[in-house]
């Protein structure tokens, strides 16, 4: 019986014997195998998964496969187990192949296997395991946690201790963007991978999420998320309360300025441009008013708004005008109407045509038709003129309308 730190390995006394007759066999006779090929294929794994190792052989004559760990220690002899871990699993034996499973995969696992049929020569085929091995949750930074727009920020993504090194993307919303990459190699081929993008950002950024993608074989979904905040100048915009339409002497005015921001407006102030405000109007707040409109009041009144990114504003231009402008006017066509009013005058003009048309043309031939009547009774030609209608006796009833 023989041990080892790494894995207890033990060979039955069996075991032993058939070794010995193999190698006595093998002493004795040369043993040629033509044809007789052995494969297997490399394994990538993720740590804490399983792993399988399959040694394939063709026309094999009954020769002894075995599989050995990176420390040529036998792992499998035929269908036997020498090495006391019961991560390893037989999971088929026959002539042709040798098949192996081993659970909880980790580092120290890692290695080129080797798959043995003893033959003369002996054949060789080498199984490299690759473990893989996820970063942790990615971790993302930012140089500042409020910025004003119009200026840059940066930001920062840290992938750490990932088997091979992670990749890193950048999305703002539906864009991509480009960063600045860094890999630094800790132990055991651990990488930790650090990314930093920098872009200009406007008020439209506000609230608008930055994700950290983060892409490996060993893992999927990996993100860190960061929503930007950016300050931004106010928004202004003024709204006449009262009148609504035209501003007339003697009226009174109501003016309300809206404005937005962020942060919000911390003041507000009315001015008229290039004159003086009229003495009697009132300021409350984002409210101006002024009674008793007259023309003196014409002018350009501007409503401003402060907050520490900037100022903005916004102009309403008075004009007065007389006391009854816009009284009196003529009321507005409906185009609409006046041209359903023209289709029923034209189509009745066209039905009163068709109708004198159809009544000309009856009495036109009626009148054609009493001229010719009585005369094909008559004995001659000047009876048949003296009996017809339009004889001379008959001249009072004939009549002629033209319209």
């Amino acid at each position: 019986m023989a041990s080892t730190a790494s894995g207890s390995l033990v060979l039955p006394l069996s075991l032993v014997v058939i070794s010995l007759a193999f190698l006595l066999k093998g002493a004795a006779e040369t043993i040629t195998v033509e044809g007789q090929n052995l494969v297997t294929d490399n394994v990538s794994v993720v740590e804490g998964e399983m792993a399988t190792i399959s040694c394939r052989v063709k026309n094999n004559d009954d020769s002894v496969i075995q599989l050995l760990n990176p420390n040529r220690q036998t792992i499998y002899f035929k269908d036997v187990r020498p090495l006391k871990d019961i991560r390893f699993q037989l999971v088929n034996f026959s002539d042709n192949e040798l098949r192996v499973s081993l659970s909880n995969v980790s580092l120290s696992d890692e290695g080129r296997y080797v798959c043995q049929l003893y033959t003369d020569p002996p054949q060789e085929a080498y199984a490299d395991i690759t473990v893989l091995v996820a970063p942790g949750s990615p971790i993302i930074e930012s140089r500042e946690d409020v910025v004003s727009e119009g200026n840059e920020t940066e930001l920062t993504c840290t992938a750490a201790g990932s088997k091979p090194a992670a990749s890193i993307r950048w999305m703002k919303g539906d864009e991509e963007m480009t960063g600045e990459t860094t890999v630094e190699e800790m132990y055991d081929q651990m990488f930790t991978v650090t990314s930093r993008v920098r872009f200009l950002v406007s008020k439209e950024d506000d609230g608008m999420p930055v994700d950290c993608v983060v892409d490996h074989p060993a893992a999927n979904d990996l993100l860190a998320q960061r929503n930007l905040e950016v300050q931004y100048k106010p928004e202004v915009k003024i709204v006449v309360t009262y009148p609504e339409g035209l501003t007339r002497e003697g009226d009174n005015l109501d003016l309300t300025c809206i404005a937005g921001g962020k942060p919000r407006p911390h003041q507000i102030n009315w001015l008229r441009v290039e004159e003086d405000v009229p003495p009697h109007a009132v300021v409350t707040g984002s409210d101006l008013y002024i009674e008793n409109l007259n023309k003196s009041f014409n002018g350009t009144y501007r409503c401003m708004a402060f907050n520490v990114v900037g100022e903005a504003y916004d102009d309403y231009i008075l004009y007065v005008y007389d006391s009854r402008a816009g009284e009196g006017a003529p009321p507005k066509l409906d185009h609409a109407v006046i041209g359903g009013v023209v289709a029923v005058v034209m189509f009745a003009i066209l039905c009163a045509l068709i109708v004198l048309g159809r009544y000309f043309a009856r009495h036109k031939g009626t009148y054609f038709t009493h001229e010719a009547k009585g005369a094909d009774d008559a004995a001659d030609a000047d009876t048949a003129i003296i009996n017809a209608e339009g004889g001379h006796n008959n001249t009072d009833e004939k009549k002629e309308y033209y319209i």
